[in-house]
């Protein structure tokens, strides 16, 4: 199907069709946020926390976690000009495939790859293709997210 870039506003179950496409804003991964998202999940692999660790592992510098990039990718979505009006996501398949390092940008452009509704006839399920891009335009992670909608 043919990818159909939605303008601005809110879209419900019935507005989607398979191969539409939203794109978010961007949000810079700062080096306090990592800090924060540290200090909030309990997650403070030094990675993830100190340059010179992250330098001996062989990375330019500290690198983000990657639930933290997804989180921020999830709050883009709800953002965006053009957003789904969905009730609550169901679940993720998430794959993290370049490091995110502090001081990157990110970005994502949202696919819908399927849509159906569910047995009770009152509620729809579209399942959306993530790909997350930083500041030099490499896709750093890609997956899927399947929110439920009412009819």
């Amino acid at each position: 199907m043919t990818a159909r870039p939605l303008t601005a506003g809110t879209y419900g179950f019935h507005d989607l069709q398979i191969g539409d496409v939203m794109k978010t804003g961007s949000a810079e991964i700062t080096a306090d946020l990592i800090t924060v998202f540290a200090e909030l999940t309990g997650d403070k692999y030094p990675l993830h926390l100190n340059d010179d660790v992250a330098r001996q592992l062989g990375y330019r510098a500290r690198v983000a976690h990657g639930l933290l990039v997804l989180s921020v990718v999830d709050g883009l979505k709800f953002q965006s000009d053009a957003r789904p009006d969905g009730l609550a996501s169901l679940g993720w398949n998430w794959r993290f495939e370049q490091p995110v390092f502090a001081g990157d940008t990110i970005r994502a452009e949202l696919n819908v790859v399927s849509k159906r509704e569910t047995s009770s006839g009152r509620r729809g399920i579209v399942a959306f293709r993530f790909d997350v891009f930083n500041q030099a335009g490499q896709r750093v992670q890609q997956g899927t997210n399947e929110l439920i909608f009412d009819l």
